[in-house]
């Protein structure tokens, strides 16, 4: 007969079979079982402009996936940092997810010492969802007609051109620092409240230039009353398709874009970060996605996490160099 020191009870064995089992088939299960509830998306700006829309479908294409409704929260101010601030603090479980800009991620990491949040760190990336484009304009009275002649103009006076911004340390903002870094040139910067100000000042004459959002600056280009000299990306916009990229202009390499991104709090388990991922690429990638974003100016652009993260980490580096130069201090 057994000891029965050295016994093993069958319930005790069937325990320590099912607890090895779930070991190796917990980290799936995650992903399997996932969402059992509503998911929120927080968009970290008000309602209605460019973020609120891009992520009001992006929910709307999570939700077809998930088979749960994925519920957008907008949680707007300090120009997003406080919807930030809210996703990075929330459980790691999946069901709250931001919808993040390069404002949120990228710029203001590199212009502000102290946040409310670390980026990447406080995130874990799921997939960039889009990008937005911005337009080099000029009041027609600039006598120049290129990019290459507006700098030249520039170098013969350093400082008499200037530049409309919709505020300090703002993506418009930082766009012209970099073109007047790569160009060698020196201009006046005049911040406005909003991108809408400041590209109405270059249209009336009040400013010279100014890096505007594609969408704005379609109408009055096409009334000849401002004048396109070059889009900020490194390919082409479909909506100007005749207007040149700065990069191919005179200065190689110039890229600035507005990148949309979709991401949930850092120890998120790896599972669901996955199955967000294959959801909103594939969802971003139909057709009829890729035509509301046109229309509006975006082109949609999809990655992995790793990918992403790589994204984020580079572009933190290269404004952080620009604001240095420029010797840009936070806004009050």
């Amino acid at each position: 007969m057994m000891d029965s020191r050295y016994a093993v009870s069958p319930l005790f064995g069937l325990c320590f079979a099912c607890g090895f089992c779930l070991a190796f088939i917990g980290p799936t299960s995650h992903a399997q079982s996932y969402p059992t509830k509503p998911v929120r998306l927080v968009v970290p700006f008000s309602t209605g402009g460019g973020t609120d829309v891009l992520g009001r479908l992006v929910a709307h294409k999570l939700t077809a996936a998930l088979g749960q409704q994925v519920i957008v929260e907008n949680r707007p101010g300090a120009a997003g940092r406080i919807g930030a601030e809210f996703v990075a603090r929330a459980p790691a479980d999946g069901y709250t997810l931001l919808m993040a800009t390069t404002t949120v991620l990228m710029t203001a990491p590199a212009l502000f010492p102290k946040l409310p949040y670390k980026s990447p760190d406080d995130f874990a990336p799921i997939s960039s969802v889009a990008s937005g484009t911005y337009i080099l304009v000029v009041h027609p009275s600039v006598p120049a007609n290129s990019v290459k002649q507006l700098i030249a103009l520039a170098k013969r006076k350093p400082g008499a051109l200037n530049f409309a911004s919709s505020g300090p340390g703002d993506t418009n903002h930082l766009s012209a620092e970099l073109f007047q870094a790569q160009a060698g040139i020196k201009m006046v910067h005049v911040p406005y409240k909003g991108a809408g100000p400041g590209t109405l000042s270059v249209v009336i004459g009040e400013t010279d230039l100014t890096f505007s959002n594609i969408l704005p600056a379609v109408p009055p280009i096409r009334a000849k009353r401002l004048r396109p000299l070059g889009i900020s990306t490194l390919q082409r916009s479909a909506i100007l398709p005749d207007v040149p990229t700065i990069a191919e202009s005179g200065l190689p390499g110039f890229e600035v874009r507005t990148l949309y991104a979709l991401l949930a709090p850092a120890g998120t388990p790896a599972s669901i970060v996955q199955r967000l991922n294959q959801a909103v690429v594939r969802g971003m990638q139909e057709s009829d996605t890729k035509a509301q974003l046109l229309k509006r100016g975006s082109e949609v652009i999809v990655s992995s996490p790793q990918e992403l993260e790589k994204t984020i980490v580079s572009e933190i580096q290269k404004w952080a160099k620009i604001i240095k130069q420029a010797g840009i201090k936070p806004p009050k």
